[in-house]
């Protein structure tokens, strides 16, 4: 096998132009609206879950937070619906380039840490020194509360690339060894077809759930800033 492991992960590009941004616009036809009273099963099922996943993610957030309601779940059904896409044969996935994931965690981030110090000035500055911290401490302290805050957005876009592009790799492993194996052994083939089926369920699974982690997570640092 000489194909190139990363290959899947390399921009896509079109007579030397590259296309991701039509990829990233894509997913936004999965989500159609209707201007009709009673909406198709498919549209009535995505409201469902739109509004299920809202109501639990928006329930710990004062009225304030809860202006940040269209761009969170904005955000959640593009990650979700870019991930499974992304697990479509000869697809791209963006959410595999760690630039993109940072330029979603780092904005957001942003975004809760400035309203944060704006409205609830005094509680911010708290987070960087305990109460009843040492004297001697001090200055060690504020330091370490200082770089885990800045390493928020980095853990966000890590985890989120991590999970994605180790569930591809993974995927494209274990489909190249099935291929070599059919001509050495159709029994011990079939067993690895069986296990990359079943991986391949596991990664629809993960990829909603790192989707809902990461706007969870955006949605908890929103609550601790408002």
């Amino acid at each position: 096998m000489n194909e190139n492991l990363f290959a899947s992960f390399i921009t896509p590009t079109m007579m030397g132009l590259p296309i991701v941004i039509l990829i990233i616009m894509f997913p936004t036809i999965l989500f159609p609206s209707t201007n009709r009273l009673i909406s198709n099963r498919l549209v009535a099922i995505q409201q469902w879950l739109i509004h299920m996943t809202s109501k639990q993610m928006m329930a710990i957030h004062n009225p304030k937070g809860q202006t940040w309601t269209l761009m969170l779940m904005s955000l959640i059904l593009f990650i979700g619906s870019t991930n499974l896409l992304g697990l479509l044969p000869h697809s791209f996935t963006p959410t595999t380039q760690l630039s993109m994931n940072l330029g979603m965690a780092i904005p957001l981030w942003a975004g809760t840490v400035i309203l944060g110090f704006r409205h609830k000035t005094k509680a911010s500055l708290a987070h960087f020194l305990p109460q009843g911290t040492p004297l001697p401490l001090i200055p060690m302290l504020v330091i370490i509360e200082t770089i885990s805050l800045f390493i928020q957005p980095m853990a966000l876009a890590v985890r989120l690339t991590a999970n994605i592009t180790a569930g591809h790799l993974l995927i494209h492993l274990i489909g190249g060894a099935t291929l070599a194996l059919l001509s050495i052994s159709t029994a011990t083939a079939f067993i690895t077809f069986i296990i990359l089926v079943l991986l391949t369920i596991l990664e629809f699974a993960v990829a909603l759930i790192q989707a809902y982690v990461f706007t969870l997570l955006v949605s908890l640092y929103l609550h601790d800033n408002t």
